[in-house]
């Protein structure tokens, strides 16, 4: 996901697994009891009205024998939006429920362990989010899922949180001066009457809920072809149709590199989509979302389409199994794109890509001095800001300047691997570079993970003769960070020379040898440490 450019940096506290919240303990309770399988949404869309006629089909394995589950799914409130459940049943036959606030209690026959049962919820009512109901910028009316993180319960029954994937169907019926791209490969298109027109999708690769949608609306489609037998196609505006297939004319090469790098695309299409979503770019699984204003054609969306297109392996197929891993997402996107940059456009500007990404945090972070994983909150709209993005970016970056390029892209493609189709945690990153590495990299995680902050450098230096007495002080709050570090010495002759200390405490002081006087020193010349370099001063 990428924010539009307007919006304010967000806090990003993230709820943890271990969260005494009540949301998290109902949630892994939940999650004990029941996995859901497979979804299959039934949605009639009108012009007449900003409500829907819905009919969900949803699949449950049971894990546990239980008597009652509980779905998410906002019920009707004083303003008039929020779903209203007409029935529940199960084989036809009605089955009691109670529906309060955002949970719809399903009171069912007592399960067996491993047993799978199918409920169909049939329901009405306006979405107050998470199905966009409006108007594009020529006017224009469209509908746009737009489920992330959780919004997706206030138009939906399901288990809206990243750890519950499950396969889904999309049966969207319409006016028929209208298309809808869905999850997966389209099974049908039908002219139900004169005027309305069904589309029908079916995705078989699970995914988590925040990247189920469907976008109805006038579009103008380009099937550009396949490339390594992947169904690429462009959902644009009518009005903006030159200029949007001209935007997303790289995504070819984009996914070359991916593939490259990664593994397999995970899912049988990739379609991307001019839309109304709120953020800058959505990463649904396979049809990637876009805000309308970024078809320009000038081809400046080619950071944002890389950003999107990462997370279809990063994000949708191998999923932050709880919010406070998020980075595993938001981090690996980022720097994917980096790496996609530096690939193709060479070292100097993803250099300048890095240094970017690190002022950004670093301009961010004394507003909210907390670690990238913290277990404190659980506002999920609060989870997008330079701490998972920018920082955890920079985390995977100096990860692979700590394991080096060999291992780090093997551990890489074994994660992913390991993961395609399900969730990890942060643990699972690090067993596996450690695997590949041969590596203890139990106190990287630990402290660029899990402490807040960054290290902020005071640095003095003379020239002592026969050495350079140099002096290293860490002068932030939240504690000493363990990290080697280049520095470059520049000599009165216009020679240089790198050495690199490895930087233990509060305060470090050090001798290095030299042959003539320095003229400059520059701390991290090649752009492999997150840090600050509060002051540097000359003591000659």
């Amino acid at each position: 996901m990428t924010l539009k450019h307007k919006l304010p940096a967000l806090l990003f506290i993230l709820t943890s697994a271990l969260s005494i919240s009540l949301k998290a303990q109902n949630h892994l309770e939940r999650y004990a009891a029941i996995d859901v399988q497979h979804y299959k949404f039934d949605i009639k869309l009108s012009d007449a009205t900003d409500g829907i006629e819905a009919k969900a089909e949803v699949t449950v394995q049971f894990k546990k024998a239980i008597s009652s589950f509980n779905l998410d799914i906002i019920k009707k409130q004083a303003d008039g939006k929020g779903m209203v459940i007409n029935s529940v049943t199960e084989k036809g036959k009605t089955v009691n429920f109670k529906h309060e606030g955002q949970a719809l209690t399903i009171n069912i026959n007592s399960t067996k362990i491993g047993e799978k049962r199918t409920y169909t919820i049939t329901y009405t009512g306006i979405p107050a989010d998470g199905l966009y109901i409006s108007k594009n910028k020529y006017n224009e009316r469209t509908f746009f899922a737009d489920n992330y993180p959780d919004r997706g319960k206030n138009w939906l029954p399901l288990v809206d949180h990243p750890s519950d994937k499950a396969t889904v169907e999309w049966i969207v019926t319409a006016p028929n001066y209208y298309q809808t791209i869905g999850n997966g490969l389209l099974a049908e298109q039908s002219y139900v009457s004169d005027d309305m027109v069904m589309y029908h999708y079916k995705m078989d690769t699970p995914i988590s809920t925040k990247v189920m949608v469907f976008g109805t609306a006038r579009f103008a489609v380009e099937h550009s072809g396949e490339f390594k037998n992947i169904p690429i196609s462009a959902w644009i505006y009518p009005q903006d149709k030159e200029m949007g297939f001209s935007d997303f004319s790289k995504t070819a090469s984009i996914l070359d590199y991916f593939i490259t790098h990664f593994g397999s695309y995970p899912f049988k299409k990739l379609a991307n989509v001019q839309s109304k979503t709120r953020f800058g770019g959505m990463e649904n699984a396979g049809n990637v979302f876009y805000g309308e204003t970024l078809i320009n054609g000038t081809g400046s969306i080619e950071g944002t389409l890389a950003h999107e297109i990462a997370h279809q392996w990063f994000g949708n197929s191998a999923t932050e199994g709880s919010w406070h891993h998020l980075w595993l997402s938001e981090g690996f996107a980022t720097y994917t794109t980096d790496l996609y940059w530096e690939h193709q456009y060479g070292r100097d500007q993803f250099v300048e890509r890095m240094k970017s990404e690190r002022q950004k945090y670093i301009e961010y972070s004394p507003k909210n001095m907390v670690p990238i994983i913290n277990p404190v909150k659980d506002d999920y709209l609060q989870l997008l800001s330079p701490l998972t993005y920018q920082k955890g970016a920079w985390v995977l970056h100096m990860l692979r300047h700590k394991v080096g390029d060999e291992f780090f892209w093997k551990g890489i493609r074994s994660y992913y691997e390991k993961y395609q189709y399900s969730n990890a945690l942060s643990e699972d990153l690090q067993a596996v570079m450690e695997e590949v590495s041969s590596q203890d990299l139990a106190s990287f995680f630990k402290q660029w993970l899990y402490q807040a902050g960054h290290p902020q450098l005071e640095v003095a230096w003379k020239n002592a003769g026969e050495f350079l007495d140099l002096e290293i002080k860490q002068t932030q709050k939240s504690g000493a960070f363990t990290f080697p570090v280049d520095i470059k010495m520049t000599f009165n002759d216009g020679t240089s020379r790198i050495e690199t200390l490895n930087i233990t405490d509060l305060t470090t002081t050090t001798k290095l040898r030299i042959t003539q006087k320095v003229s400059k020193v520059e701390v991290d010349p090649n752009t492999w440490l997150l840090h600050e370099v509060i002051s540097m001063k000359q003591n000659d």
